[in-house]
C-alpha cells in the first residue's frame, strides 16, 4: 500500500513539473517573438537610413555639379512628401528639374508596388538651407556653404533631432529621422 501510495504522488509531482516546464516555455517564446518583432523594426530603420543617404548623396551631387546656381537650390519649404512638384520634370531645367526630381526620388517614384511609389522612406522630406552666403569681394572671398536635410518618418521612438526639417510633419517628432551634410561651394572667381 505504501508503494502504491508513492507512486501515485510522484506522478502527480511529474504533472507539476510538466505545467511549469510549459509556463516557462511559454514565457520565453513570448519574449523570443518580441525580440523577433524589435529586429525587424531595426532592419527597417537601418534600410531607411540607408536610402536617405543614397537621397542626400544624389542631391549633394547636383548642388555640386550645377555649383554656379547653388543659391537656386535653397527652398524654404521642405521638398518631398506633401509638395507640389510634379511627377513628370521634363519641361523643366536646371536647378528647378533637379528639385522635381529630388522631391520625385523622396516621395518613392524610383519603385513600385502597383500603383503605389514604395522605394524611399516614408513620408520623406528634403530641405536645402545655406549656411554662409558666399562672398566673392576681393580678399574676403568666403564661399558658399549649404546644409542638405533629409527627414523621414521612424519606426522607433528616439531622441528629438535638432535640425528642423520636417519639424512638425510626423506627430511626435521622436518618431523624425533625420540626416544632414554641409556642401562648401568655393568661389572660382576667388582663385
Amino acid at each position: 500500500m505504501l508503494k502504491s501510495y508513492l507512486t501515485k504522488k510522484q506522478q502527480g509531482f511529474s504533472l507539476f513539473e510538466i505545467l511549469i516546464s510549459l509556463v516557462i516555455l511559454g514565457f520565453g517564446i513570448l519574449g523570443l517573438a518580441n525580440l523577433q518583432s524589435k529586429l525587424q523594426l531595426s532592419d527597417i530603420e537601418t534600410y531607411q537610413r540607408s536610402q536617405a543617404i543614397l537621397v542626400l548623396d544624389d542631391m549633394a551631387n547636383r548642388l555640386k555639379n550645377n555649383a554656379s546656381s547653388a543659391s537656386d537650390y535653397v527652398s524654404t519649404d521642405p521638398i518631398g512628401t506633401g509638395d507640389a512638384q510634379p511627377t513628370t520634370c521634363s519641361a523643366l531645367s536646371g536647378a528647378n528639374r533637379d528639385i522635381c526630381e529630388w522631391s520625385n526620388i523622396l516621395k518613392g517614384s524610383s519603385e513600385n508596388l502597383g500603383s503605389d511609389t514604395v522605394g524611399a522612406m516614408k513620408d520623406a522630406r528634403g530641405c536645402i538651407t545655406l549656411i554662409q552666403t558666399p562672398d566673392p569681394t576681393k580678399g574676403i572671398c568666403t564661399p558658399g556653404i549649404y546644409q542638405i536635410d533629409v527627414a523621414w518618418q521612424g519606426m522607433l521612438s528616439t531622441t528629438t533631432p535638432t535640425n528642423t526639417c520636417g519639424q512638425g510633419s510626423y506627430g511626435d517628432d521622436n518618431f523624425r529621422k533625420v540626416i544632414s551634410s554641409q556642401i562648401t561651394i568655393g568661389l572660382p572667381s576667388c582663385l
